[in-house]
């Protein structure tokens, strides 16, 4: 697969191809091929990340820093097809960077890249987007555990999460039989205690939440001013739409000295059939 191929497999956003086009005629990947394979190692890819920020301090949209993820992104299939693992959750794990650029321009009005920080977690494989959920490799009090992450656009339906974690559950068993865990954790403002009182009792969102043990709140994460609506953390209050029910609701709540946060629960996992046969 080359830079191009890739780039329509991840329906890549026209204007950031072609700006990417311009910026491989400037980037030699050859002298800094070692940063790009540290950046594919969790164990090194923070100090890997930190390098080439500095090295592209210059780039202010951060599009050479994206151009040298997607490259790894690129190389990484090489390692998804050696584990047997589907295209189409390569295709749907990488596609975070589509969603992120869209996600930026939403916020910000326009579109750059503002993610490294978090998406070198795809191209090491330690995050696989299976269904509408994604999956991490982490760990809950010493011990293994699957980190479980709601991208923006993840239907939270019952039967999808249902699906998505009976097949999250085959892909481990099936690619990484040797990570034994039972746990899966998820730290988000979806979990946010308060929204029990916001949201009615058949939302999907408390469906998912009610899946999980709270383990421990923070009241001080603004998270959720990012994700519900798509606006800098710093937003003025009196300024955040009110389209949907849950944006007005919990801008009432945030006028009237409230407060949303976040909160970090565990799930025990279901045994699979296979468990049983081993």
């Amino acid at each position: 697969m080359d830079l191009q191929e890739l780039y329509y497999l991840l329906d890549l956003q026209p204007e950031i191809i072609e700006k990417l086009e311009l910026i491989s005629k400037k980037v030699d990947l050859r002298k800094i091929d070692l940063y790009l394979e540290q950046l594919m190692d969790i164990k090194t890819a923070p100090q890997s990340y930190e390098y080439l920020k500095t090295l592209f301090q210059e780039d202010k949209d951060n599009l050479k820093m994206l151009y040298c993820q997607l490259e790894c992104a690129r190389r990484v299939f090489v390692k998804y097809q050696e584990k047997n693992i589907p295209k189409t959750i390569y295709a749907d794990t990488m596609k975070c960077f589509t969603r992120f650029l869209a996600e930026c321009k939403k916020k910000n009005g326009r579109m750059y890249f503002d993610r490294g920080w978090w998406t070198y977690r795809q191209i090491s494989m330690t995050i696989f987007r299976i269904g509408e959920l994604e999956y991490q490799f982490m760990e809950h009090e010493g011990e293994n555990a699957i980190g479980i992450h709601i991208p923006s656009d993840a239907d939270l339906s019952k039967e999808a999460v249902d699906h998505s974690l009976k097949q999250g559950g085959i892909f481990f068993q099936t690619h990484y039989r040797g990570y034994e865990y039972d746990k899966y954790t998820c730290d988000s403002w979806l979990m946010a205690p308060v929204l029990k009182r916001l949201l009615p009792e058949n939302s999907n969102i408390l469906s998912f939440q009610k899946r999980f043990d709270i383990i421990r709140e923070n009241k001080e994460d603004k998270e959720y001013m990012e994700w519900l609506y798509q606006v800098p953390a710093d937003t003025d209050y009196k300024d955040l739409p009110a389209v949907t029910n849950l944006q007005r609701k919990v801008k009432e709540l945030l006028l009237n000295g409230g407060a949303v946060g976040s909160a970090y629960g565990i799930m025990y996992r279901l045994p699979l059939m296979a468990d049983f046969m081993q």
